[in-house]
């Protein structure tokens, strides 16, 4: 599971530019406004309701409203501004961030064996963790937003669920149209939603101007050393104010860090902490108002406006994390960790617009479910924060890898960025552990269960390849045979797609036996998956010519390039070898798994790899080969 070392990445401020070449800053800004800050941007809806509500309610006085506002803006600091935006953000993959980009940049230092099989382990858990979190963000945020219903009246209690689901069905049944029509809007909607989070901010604290002294951190020390034990349990309900925070770094490629930077720290991070001010204001003006703070801020003749505008940021917020589950699953294919899934591509001018309708469906079936079960956004805040902080864990310990190991950092500054971050990660997890029983079990099962499968496809595949190797005549030996028997020869070109290009793929051999020709041309193309996230053109071929008209092609790609085989070969031309799409034959191995002992699995990983291995997609479509260019050589195989 180690990634082959390549050169070290470029500076960020090159990333930056380039971005910044495409688009103004301050288009940019906007724009990662619209896409980045969603999730974090539509905290506020439930984070203080969680806090003085529930099973761990704190009680509603002077010193703890203080506290509690203290640890959100000291949380918002340290995890948001300093640990992400400040350090993470660097730790860029040629421009791309979030999880998979940093296990890559941390494997580049380490050496094959338990400590990279470890860092890939904890990569992979952290992705499969997403799938989680992607599931109980768009439950809770259009729920939270759609409550604010019942705070205009309690009559339309019962249509709160029944709304909330019609909300979530039609933007899961959107997706195959994507984004492209509607992503221009996210930024100028987002940026409106955070001019009223601070306006409605700074009218609450008109009624307690000295809620500002909350930004001491004695408050919040004072709180945690008055009552450890209540200040432990609300760290629980506090971290939902950072949920979301990590969406900046998986974001980055689209934006590069300077964007994403101005826009945190100029818009997004005061207009969230003056809104969080603003309800601590009104909570400590009347304790009544703890049952739902955000929307008591809210004038009453803008009551409905406002549930309008909420429903539509925590749409936006709902989508971001969609288009993440498709974007991370493609990575997942690319880097061998999934099996081939069916993949539309939404947009002719943007890469990486995708849609996976299998990913698609599974959320909206798992996102209705928590919607029916939970009922409600407090029942499912109990759900949410363990996933997001497990993850957050993680990203630290990969970020020690790559600044002690990668940007050659002393023994001081690595341990004290290690024992900093990890504390405070440490602190947020431990607190949410008390929500597994009540509801965080969820995506720690989902969680378990997509890691269960990543792994098992990434092991079974490695198995699978090793057998067909074994069992494959080398290339050279065949290539000698036919010095003393050649076979017949036909005009055309016949590509075969393999894993060893040093061997005779079983589909050249089954047509040599079937059809007793070969083509004038043999090519025999291995796909490579690199640990950038995107290849050039230039470097996208490699083309070697061998005798009897056989040539070895390797095409390599980045994790979140999109594979296309008739292209990558147009670009073989370059290289000598000539390609006509009318002239050439495509020959793909359909292998039947046959299940036996000693596999090097165990039996129901070996029975869940082949269920796996049939229902995984068709070559042909992943590759963009064209069907009716498509012949298909069955052939049996032990694992």
């Amino acid at each position: 599971m180690h990634t082959p070392t390549v050169a070290q990445v470029p500076p960020e401020q090159g990333a930056d530019q380039a971005h910044e070449h495409k688009g103004g800053i301050v288009g940019l800004v906007v724009s990662a406004i619209g896409v980045v800050y969603g999730d974090i941007g539509t905290s506020p809806l439930y984070t203080l309701k969680e806090v003085f509500n529930g099973p761990h309610a704190v009680p509603v006085t002077q010193a703890n409203v203080y506290g509690i506002l203290s640890l959100i803006f000291w949380a918002l600091m340290l995890v948001v501004s300093a640990k992400y935006v400040m350090f993470i953000t660097r730790a860029d993959n040629r421009g791309e961030g979030g999880i998979m980009a940093l296990m890559s940049l941390a494997l580049r230092v380490v050496e094959p064996g338990r400590r990279a099989w470890l860092l890939s382990v904890l990569g992979v858990f952290g992705a499969a963790l997403f799938y989680g979190d992607g599931m109980i963000t768009p439950a809770i945020s259009v729920l939270s937003a759609v409550e604010g219903l019942e705070v205009a009246t309690p009559a339309f209690r019962p249509f709160v669920i029944p709304v909330a689901l019609v909300v979530l069905i039609a933007l899961f049944l959107m997706q195959r149209r994507g984004t492209a029509s509607v992503g221009a809007i996210f930024g100028p909607v987002m940026l409106c939603w955070f001019c009223v989070l601070a306006a409605l901010g700074v009218s609450g604290i008109m009624l307690h101007p000295e809620i500002l002294r909350a930004l001491n951190p004695a408050w919040a020390f004072g709180f945690l050393g008055e009552r450890p034990l209540l200040g432990w349990l609300a760290l629980g309900a506090v971290v939902l104010a950072i949920t979301g925070g990590e969406a900046l770094y998986a974001d980055m490629g689209h934006f590069g860090r300077r964007p994403i930077k101005l826009g945190w720290f100029l818009f997004v991070f005061p207009a969230l902490y003056v809104n969080y001010l603003g309800q601590g204001a009104l909570i400590l003006d009347h304790a009544d108002n703890v049952s739902n703070p955000f929307y008591m801020l809210v004038p009453d003749p803008l009551l409905y406006p406002m549930v309008g505008l909420s429903t539509l940021a925590t749409i936006i917020a709902s989508q971001a994390v969609i288009s993440g589950a498709f974007s991370l699953t493609h990575q997942a294919m690319q880097l061998g960790y999934a099996p081939r899934m069916r993949t539309l591509h939404t947009s002719e001018r943007e890469i990486g617009q995708i849609y996976v309708p299998g990913i698609n469906f599974m959320l909206l079936g798992a996102v209705v479910a928590l919607v029916v079960g939970f009922q409600s956004s407090s029942a499912l805040a109990s759900a949410y924060g363990i996933a997001v902080t497990l993850t957050m864990m993680i990203d630290t310990v990969l970020a020690f890898v790559v600044v002690r190991g990668l940007w050659k950092w002393g023994a001081v500054p690595s341990m004290l960025f290690l024992a900093i971050f990890v504390t405070v990660d440490v602190a947020f997890f431990s607190a949410n552990l008390i929500k597994v029983l009540a509801g965080g079990w969820f995506p720690l099962m989902i969680g378990a269960a997509i890691f269960t499968l990543l792994t098992t496809w990434k092991r079974g595949r490695t198995i699978l390849n090793e057998r067909v190797r074994s069992d494959t005549i080398p290339l050279e030996v065949f290539i000698r045979s036919m010095f003393h028997e050649p076979p017949p020869r036909v005009a055309g070109t016949a590509v075969f797609m393999t894993t060893w290009i040093d061997g005779v793929p079983r589909a050249l051999l089954h047509n040599l036996l079937h059809n007793k020709v070969l083509h004038e041309r043999v090519l025999l193309v291995k796909v490579d998956t690199a640990d950038v996230p995107y290849v050039a053109e230039a470097e996208r071929v490699q083309v070697t010519e061998l005798d009897f008209g056989f040539f070895q092609v390797r095409i390599r790609y980045g994790f979140k390039d999109e594979p296309d085989i008739p292209a990558a070969l147009q670009l073989c031309e370059a290289k000598g070898l000539r390609y006509k799409p009318m002239e050439t034959s495509f020959f793909l191995g359909r292998e039947t798994l046959v299940s036996r002992v000693g596999s090097g699995m165990a039996r129901w990983r070996e029975r869940l790899f082949i269920v796996m291995f049939r229902n995984a997609g068709s070559a042909a479509d992943y590759f963009r080969i064209p069907p009716n260019r498509v012949v298909e050589m069955g052939t049996q195989v032990e694992l």
